[in-house]
């Protein structure tokens, strides 16, 4: 296969993914590689990066490059961004996918949301923010897919940090598109990629075996590459546990906490949970 029917993923086009040695992002980087992209890996430092330049290889990109970056420098995003220009010339594809999930407490004191908003928020913020004008000044078509987040919509309790930076890449990204669709003769566009349950090493947790409700990471970016062709900007995925059908119930369950004035997160509140239930 040549084309996803997306002009900015062709082959010979290249595409940069960070957070691209493992789950979602190599899933990715290796459906980039078989559509014959040039692809560049980028990730934190150590032995999987390698591996994920071998595995693009070897799923047909004519060239890979991989680079240690850590997306909460803002620094290292720049070198990145030189490094790819010089090697490969215009970017095409930017996925801006890299993620922690470490959890986290609302009275954090450990300094962990700093790190979890650096990275989930921040590192895609300003990888869109280096990497787009660079690709609109190239007037080729381009695409920026940011990785969102369910969690980042309905909020459920126990991971507050996780929410607000997942929350964040979701307003950014539509913000982002506002912003370019705006543009006089911009070709680049951006979409969110809202991800359900993935057996990744992140959502792993000490299992070694995909849950059954789970999809795999591969599964997903097939979910992703159809929404784009086809022109969504939200990229829902289900999974095999949950519908579209209820993931909408519970988005505009969420949205109506505020329309009707309800106690926040009224999903889990006492008064409401039973509520809610009937109305699925």
């Amino acid at each position: 296969m040549n084309s996803s029917g997306h002009p900015a993923v062709q082959k010979s086009h290249v595409a940069v993914v960070t957070g691209g040695a493992s789950g979602i992002g190599l899933a990715a980087v290796k459906r980039f590689a078989g559509l014959g992209m040039r692809v560049c890996v980028a990730d934190l430092a150590g032995p999987r990066l390698e591996s994920a330049r071998v595995a693009a290889l070897a799923a047909g990109a004519p060239e890979a490059m991989a680079v240690a970056v850590d997306v909460a420098d803002v620094a290292a995003l720049r070198a990145l961004a030189d490094a790819v220009y010089h090697r490969f010339g215009a970017v095409h594809v930017l996925m801006n996918n890299a993620g922690m999930q470490p959890g986290s407490n609302i009275f954090d004191t450990q300094g962990n949301w700093d790190r979890i908003l650096g990275v989930n928020l921040m590192g895609i913020v300003r990888g869109s923010q280096i990497f787009a004008p660079l690709m609109i000044a190239g007037g080729e078509a381009g695409l920026i897919l940011n990785t969102g987040s369910k969690q980042g919509i309905t909020t459920p309790p126990g991971d507050p940090c996780y929410n607000i930076s997942k929350a964040g890449v979701r307003v950014f990204t539509e913000a982002l598109q506002h912003d370019l669709r705006n543009r006089e003769g911009c070709r680049v566009e951006a979409r969110l990629v809202i991800p359900g349950f993935v057996f990744t090493s992140l959502t792993a947790h000490g299992r070694t075996e995909k849950p059954a409700g789970a999809w795999t990471a591969e599964q997903t970016v097939d979910f992703m590459m159809e929404s784009v062709e086809q022109g969504d900007f939200y990229i829902l995925c289900p999974d095999n546990e949950v519908t579209r059908d209820l993931d909408a119930k519970r988005i505009r369950w969420a949205a109506d906490d505020i329309a009707e004035n309800r106690p926040p997160l009224s999903r889990w509140h006492p008064d409401f949970a039973e509520m809610f239930k009937a109305s699925l």
